[in-house]
């Protein structure tokens, strides 16, 4: 075959507190001469937000970008452009993710993928997929979970592969291995090639799934503190069952014959048998006419009823069409009716169960009109829960109608067994345990929280609530949880103390990232140890990212929900900003990546001259003794902590854009400098010792700016003629107009220290800005910093795989635009900012070269001719070389360029800035 082998998949999951984090490492190899399509599929849990793609081809890495969608145009005849299907179409159980790059010949490719999932409980446990379809045999496959809760773990199970399969005896998937230690689980699926081909040949395994709950005690929930927000988990046990009153509202269309009407009335049968002698319930079939079992209304749960009930979908003939708008009055009239009888206790639960499996065709068939027909008939009384099988299902429709009215919607492939899930739905919602819910936090004490009202809480599930705190130092946070159940008002209260809970939380973060660094110890791909330390990263800021995922997908709900278009924007741009904030790629995003170039003979095209995007490991700016690796593995495409945001500063997605002077100090380290008024560039050399701290830009007194690079020392390579090396291992910007900031860049992270601090991750693409200055950060390639519109930095990240011993991960700095600073600019690099110089040549002596002087001021400097590797060796630079550590090119000596800390402003030592 000529499609590429997938050599490894690999899929590393870290469950936290029921927040998920999955990475996927999948490696194709193409064997043949030829450029090959390479397809990297993957199913992800539709409930999922997928949060980084990165193809790494040819050695050159492609990274995603999460971008806002564009508003769709309508055209001449009203209808939008490219609309799409998702319109009339919810989330389905699982999506597919699917890539296609063309691999060049006899060349391998790594796709990375990276999703997050808030686990949601449903009758009694959490569970957990992952899709193992990788389409054919694999050589090393490899499933890695880490689980790990601030409560005991209990009833942790792994379930027989689910792949439509019926197997005599169902056994847990070959080679699984559970292992607990101190409520840390590590669960392993790894089957070699044979083991797959016994499952399946065809490399469609299944799902893999784990489920387990977690130990409660009685009372308000827990909750987990971190880094300023909290998460607060409530699922109450051991409380009377609320009465229901349930109308089950069955279509009956020609559609439904079949397979469809037989499992539809099995689950009916089933259901019959579990309401319970306080429920009271009726039965409402409809195709173009619409059925009563019992106009009158609802009848109580007794043998005689539920005989009788029996009887009615026994005899239920599909035929006919759908008339959705008709089967919903009718239902609500019943229910209506029956709440506003004085003989009726309201001490109960209400709801309509509404199925079908196609679109309206009879009566009102426009969904703007049903769905505002369903609004005025419900009332706000009773909830409507919407179940659609099979595929021409408007579920938009059925999503909305359930969202508008506190119901829930399921879907129910074509190929499923619906008779079992329809019961498993119904035993979801069965069993009410409180009504009316509200949750109540210290007033003031906490912003930006997500739904508090709920008007339901089943048995078997539960309620997560997330927000931040106005108050870090808060010794306490008063926690209050109101609700119905029967004739009672339930109050559960208590203070909740935030600084132990912060302690405690920080406690299993340690125990998750520690698991699943463990198990980055294993021999492995360099790429993958990067992935295990990126999930034990991300953990750090899992409450958050809880946080961000529950406001995008409420924000999302209430969109669906939105009455007007300005309410609807609203709620868009809001779950717009938070899903470009937390990278997510959600129904208001795009995920863009750009594809790899191949020639027709097989091989990669030529890089551009200049490419801000990490496609290279950024190779020191001279690589006369040493060649550039590529980049490695540390993907992890996952914002860190923003927990302290600027003030009056916003994130936004950033244009991978950057024009850069040659002006610049990158390697070891080497000094390029431009002059455009002399059309010159002069190069030297600094030969520092490791730990000093050495002043590039030096500008206090006028612009308020400096710039301090901090060495660090590398042993040389073989075969040098250097004893070692020196690189920038940390660039510091300090910016003191219109107030005091400070800037400190190393090849991991930004750290931004203003009014407030900020830590930015190198490894993501985004920005900050704020009324002084700016940090855009490009995805492991480069960062800019801006100052006041007219002075702007651009610093390159510098990495290396499996570095030599002679290699360190370092900086380079480039000066992009100098206008801003004064003509007393100072430093390294500032001091020949605004000068002019020339060159001469004196006559030869004897046999000997014509000898060639620099003119500075009134300094002649000795220069060799010489060319120079800048931009990561993207491009060369001929330029006039001072020797001897740039002896009487620059002012005075190395020595007066040292300064005491990263921080330091002092002037240049000889009492002014120019001498």
């Amino acid at each position: 075959e000529n499609k590429p082998h997938i050599q490894e998949l690999s899929i590393k999951t870290s469950i936290i507190s029921r927040y998920a984090f999955t990475a996927v490492y999948c490696s194709m190899l193409n064997r043949h001469p030829a450029a090959a399509e390479g397809v990297f599929q993957f199913q992800v849990p539709a409930g999922a937000y997928i949060s980084n793609f990165t193809m790494i081809i040819g050695g050159r890495v492609y990274q995603s970008e999460v971008r806002p969608k564009q508003k769709r145009v309508k055209q001449g005849n009203g209808k939008p452009k490219n609309r799409e299907s998702s319109d009339t179409s919810s989330e389905p159980e699982v999506e597919v993710f699917s890539a296609a790059a063309s691999i060049p010949g006899r060349n391998r490719a790594v796709f990375l993928l990276m999703y997050e999932e808030l686990l949601q409980r449903r009758l009694g446990s959490y569970e957990h997929v992952t899709s193992l379809r990788p389409l054919q045999l694999v050589s090393r496959l490899s499933l890695d979970i880490t689980i790990v809760d601030h409560a005991p773990i209990v009833d942790l199970e792994v379930l027989p592969l689910r792949n439509g399969k019926i197997t005599a005896k169902p056994e847990v998937p070959i080679t699984t291995a559970v292992k607990n230690e101190k409520n840390v689980w590590k669960i392993t699926f790894s089957p070699n090639i044979v083991q797959q081909a016994k499952i399946s040949t065809s490399g469609i395994l299944g799902d893999f799934v784990i489920r387990y709950d977690v130990q409660r005690d009685a009372g308000i929930g827990d909750l987990q503190v971190l880094n300023g927000h909290f998460v607060h988990y409530f699922a109450p046990k051991d409380l009377p069952v609320v009465p229901k009153n349930v109308v089950f509202v069955i279509d009956t269309s020609a559609s439904m014959l079949g397979k469809k009407m037989r499992q539809t009335k099995d689950a009916l049968f089933t259901i019959l048998r579990d309401l319970r002698p306080a429920d009271h319930f009726n039965f409402i079939s409809f195709s173009n006419k619409i059925k009563v079992w019992q106009p009158n209304g609802l009848v109580p749960v007794t043998p005689l009823n539920v005989r009788d009930a029996k009887k009615f979908i026994y005899t239920l003939v599909p035929n006919g069409g759908t008339n959705i708008d008709g089967a919903i009055q009718t239902g609500s009239s019943l229910l209506r009716d029956y709440l506003s009888d004085p003989n009726t206790s309201l001490n109960s639960v209400s709801l309509i169960i509404f199925l079908t499996d196609g679109r309206p065709t009879i009566g009102e068939i426009q969904s703007a009109s049903i769905l505002g027909n369903t609004r005025s008939a419900v009332h706000e009384k009773f909830c409507i829960f919407t179940i659609g099988i099979g595929n021409d299902v408007d579920y938009r429709l059925l999503e909305r109608m359930a969202l508008e009215n506190c119901g829930m919607m399921r879907r129910i492939s074509e190929e499923a067994d619906a008779s079992a899930m329809l019961k498993g739905f119904y035993d979801e919602i069965g069993t009410p345990l409180l009504s009316d819910i509200r949750i109540n936090y210290t007033e003031n004490s906490v912003s930006y929280v997500t739904q508090k009202l709920f008007t339901n809480y089943f048995n078997g599930s539960e309620i997560i609530v997330a927000g931040k705190l106005t108050n870090q130092s808060a010794e306490s946070l008063h926690v209050q949880v109101t609700g119905s159940n029967n004739d009672r008002v339930i109050t559960l209260e208590t203070d909740v103390p935030l600084q132990r809970l912060q302690i405690e939380t920080e406690k299993h973060v340690k125990a998750a990232s520690a698991a699943v660094a463990a198990g980055a110890k294993v021999v492995g791909s360099g790429v993958m140890q990067g992935l295990d330390s990126s999930l034990g990263s991300v953990a750090e800021d899992f409450v958050e990212h809880v946080w961000g995922f529950l406001s995008i997908k409420e924000g999302l709900r209430s969109r669906l929900r939105s009455q007007t278009s300005k309410e609807r924007e609203d709620h868009i741009q809001q779950a717009t900003n938070l899903s470009l904030t937390y990278h997510f790629l959600t129904p208001l995003t795009n995920m863009v990546v750009e594809k790899p170039e191949v020639l027709a003979d097989g091989t990669m095209a030529a890089a551009p001259t200049i490419r801000p995007a990490a496609d290279e490991a950024a190779s020191p700016a001279d690589t006369d003794d040493e060649q550039p690796q590529k980049l490695d593995g540390k993907l992890r495409g996952q914002i860190s902590s923003l927990s302290n945001k600027i003030r009056k500063g916003e994130r936004r997605p950033v244009t991978k854009s950057i024009v850069v002077s040659k002006t610049s100090a990158d390697g070891d380290p080497h000094f390029v400098v431009e002059f455009p008024l002399s059309k010159l560039t002069v190069c030297f050399n600094i030969n520092g010792e490791p730990g000093h701290v050495l002043r590039l830009v030096s500008d206090h007194k006028y612009s308020g700016v400096t710039v301090n690079g901090k060495l660090i020392g590398a042993p040389a390579p073989p075969g040098s003629h250097k004893q070692q090396r020196t690189y920038f291992s940390s660039i510091a910007i300090v910016v003191d107009h219109p107030r005091r900031a400070y800037i400190e860049v190393t090849p991991n992270k930004v750290i931004l220290d203003g009014r407030d601090r900020i830590v930015l991750p190198c490894h993501t693409t985004m920005a900050v800005d704020s009324d002084m200055l700016s940090v855009a950060i490009s995805g492991r390639s480069n960062v800019t910093v801006t100052v006041g519109g007219n002075i702007s930095f651009v610093i390159l990240l510098h990495q290396y795989k499996n570095p030599a011993p002679y290699q360190r991960d370092h900086l380079g700095f480039y000066i992009a635009n100098s206008t801003g600073l004064s003509h007393s600019c100072h430093g390294l690099l500032g001091q020949f900012l605004q000068e002019e110089v020339g060159v001469t040549q004196l006559p030869a002596q004897g046999d000997s070269n014509p000898s060639v002087f620099l003119k500075v001021k009134d300094r002649s400097v000795p220069v060799v001719r010489k060319s120079r590797r800048i931009y990561s060796g993207r491009q060369n630079v001929d330029c006039w070389f001072a020797r001897n550590n740039a002896e009487k090119l620059i002012e005075g000596q190395y020595e007066d360029y040292v300064t005491s800390h990263m921080f330091d402003t002092g002037e240049w030592p000889h009492g002014t800035n120019k001498v």
